[in-house]
């Protein structure tokens, strides 16, 4: 077993306009960088793409890295918060928001197909942490996921068919 930790740094960036945007990931082992992966998507909100980042690298840590333990770090404070907290509790209401107001109570929560879909991913690999790193702050794996991500959402979306 590898006993070196992996810390792999994620963002997303999205395009309202066109309803699209771009997620990526940079991994480090030793301070030495050694994947890299990006992509372009359809989506609802920046957060899609963030999750999709945080979803892609866990995707890629379970194959490369399975017995490896592994920190994902995202300047998403929301993305954090959902991964730590969130997702156990939305879990168990299927998925369902439970909110002081009526009126939003038990409401289906946004991109709820990506959050099941990485919650079964980070369940199957507990090595997996998911942490907040400050965006834009000089950081240099942070940095880098900022800019692939978002080169990716301004590349051209090629149709399908």
């Amino acid at each position: 077993m590898n006993t070196h930790v992996v810390d792999v740094y994620v963002d997303g960036s999205f395009r309202p306009k066109s309803s699209t945007g771009g997620w990526a990931f940079v991994a480090f082992q030793n301070g030495q960088e050694m994947y890299r992966a990006h992509g372009v998507d359809a989506g609802l909100s920046n957060n899609t793409f963030e999750l999709k980042a945080v979803l892609e690298a866990a995707l890629w840590i379970a194959i490369e890295y399975a017995d490896t333990p592994a920190t994902i770090w995202t300047d998403s404070s929301q993305t954090v918060k959902g991964c730590q907290l969130s997702r156990a509790i939305w879990r168990n209401n299927g998925w369902r928001r439970i909110e002081a107001n009526p009126k939003k109570r038990r409401r289906v929560i946004q991109d709820a197909a990506l959050w099941q879909e990485l919650d079964r991913q980070l369940s199957a690999c507990p090595g997996i942490r998911i942490e907040w790193c400050r965006g834009h702050d000089g950081n240099s794996g942070n940095e880098l996921a900022d800019t692939m991500a978002r080169n990716a959402a301004m590349a051209p979306r090629l149709p399908v068919g």
